[in-house]
């Protein structure tokens, strides 16, 4: 028996009380101060927006700074509050926030909420992220281009509430998942920048290699318009029209893999690499090189030039780059020997840095999931005055909680 099974059966052995948030907390709205007010040195604030751009689940340090003048006027936060931005432009997004752990106070924006409460701040930013907490926030959401929950409308949030124990030992677990896939993150970090560095010296310059135009080792093809209408719901080839993104799909190829592309037109000027036989269409350059140049090795040198080529890009309602100002990118260009070495070696970074099949990312990915699936295991009780819950019987269990929610805002 897990330790966790333990306190349970010695704490909560019929169930754990579900209480509404108003019950253990009191929720207020934040302040007014804006990003023009920030200071290089000051008193500490967080601003809604950098809850979805820069912090974590918790943080002890405030990544922006206001005037003590300022900070008189506005609403703030205690150590072990919940920061809540109350506002965004999708329902993922909504209700994302972060438990200051730092010392002192913290002011907070407006479009926030601040929740001060008796739990351990930990536990309940665990639930806040839960599948059970979203399921609750999307009946509180509304609007249309930006969505919004109410920070009153938060006290009618149901939550389990288990002996601090209970809440101590969640927290311990979760945040072992946590700290893993932080350090699987860092060292993404690391590799990309060692890929980089790798790269570019691989790539630079040198005395001994000559620097070529590319095309005077390759041919640079335009792709063949195709619209949305003629895009099939099944098909088989990806058609690259203005974004590295796919279009959508196609039954037709007119391009064969292992083929670097350069989109043109929108997204002008990103570099791409299909291993599979695509569509290229209108706004999508393709390279047809030479027996002196590797298609492979070409890709890795434009993306190793796209400050160069971001030079060359005309700036207007939808950018462009010309063929010509392609044609004109000089390359280097060791033998074909060389470039299929420095190929092999650049490739190997990249599948640790970006194959979600096999590299990092997909390790990342699946420990994230397996901590999402345990934080919402770990979050589910049964109810005092319940037995132990199958699967299907907690089901039931949240459907309740949802007509009791329903019954309560009623």
């Amino acid at each position: 028996m897990s330790k966790l099974e333990e306190l349970i059966k010695e704490l909560c052995p019929n169930g754990v009380e579900y209480k509404n948030l108003r019950d253990i907390a009191t929720i207020s709205r934040g302040g007014s101060f804006q990003k023009k007010d920030y200071v290089e040195k000051g008193f500490p604030c967080i601003h809604y927006g950098q809850i979805y751009t820069f912090y974590g689940l918790f943080a002890n340090k405030t990544l922006s700074f206001i005037s003590n003048e300022v900070a008189t006027k506005q609403k703030k936060a205690n150590k072990n509050d919940i920061v809540m931005a109350v506002t965004s432009e999708n329902i993922e997004d909504v209700c994302k926030c972060v438990a200051w752990l730092g010392d002192g106070e913290i002011a907070v924006s407006g479009h926030a909420a601040i929740i001060h409460h008796s739990l351990n701040p930990k536990y309940l930013t665990y639930f806040l992220h839960s599948s059970m907490f979203y399921q609750q926030k999307i009946k509180l959401a509304h609007g249309t281009k930006v969505l919004e929950v109410k920070p009153d409308s938060l006290g009618d949030i149901i939550l389990p509430v288990p002996p601090v124990e209970v809440q101590r030992e969640i927290v311990r677990i979760l945040d072992n998942f946590t700290e893993l896939t932080a350090e699987l993150t860092a060292e993404l970090t690391a590799r990309k920048k060692q890929y980089e560095y790798y790269r570019d010296t691989l790539l630079s310059a040198k005395k001994d290699i000559p620097q070529v135009p590319l095309k005077e080792v390759a041919s640079i093809d335009r792709g063949i318009r195709v619209v949305k209408s003629q895009l099939k719901e099944n098909g088989q080839y990806p058609v690259y029209q203005n974004a590295l993104t796919p279009l959508g799909y196609y039954d037709e190829f007119n391009r064969s893999k292992n083929n670097t592309f350069m989109i043109c037109a929108g997204a002008a000027g990103q570099i791409g690499f299909s291993d599979i036989d695509f569509w290229a269409a209108d706004d999508c350059y393709t390279f047809t090189c030479n027996e002196r140049l590797d298609n492979k090795f070409l890709f890795h040198v434009l993306k190793n030039s796209q400050y160069r080529i971001d030079a060359k890009i005309r700036k207007a309602s939808i950018p462009r780059i010309s063929r010509d100002s392609v044609a004109n990118i000089e390359i280097p260009l060791p033998s074909i020997e060389l470039q299929k070495k420095i190929v092999d070696c650049l490739d190997n970074f990249e599948k640790i840095c970006n194959d979600l099949d096999i590299g990092l990312p997909a390790e990342i990915e699946a420990r994230q999931k397996q901590y999402e699936f345990y934080r919402d295991q770990l979050l589910t009780f049964a109810e005092t005055g319940e037995t132990i819950l199958t699967d299907r019987q907690t089901d039931r269990q949240t459907d309740r909680q949802t007509d009791r929610q329903t019954d309560r805002q009623s």
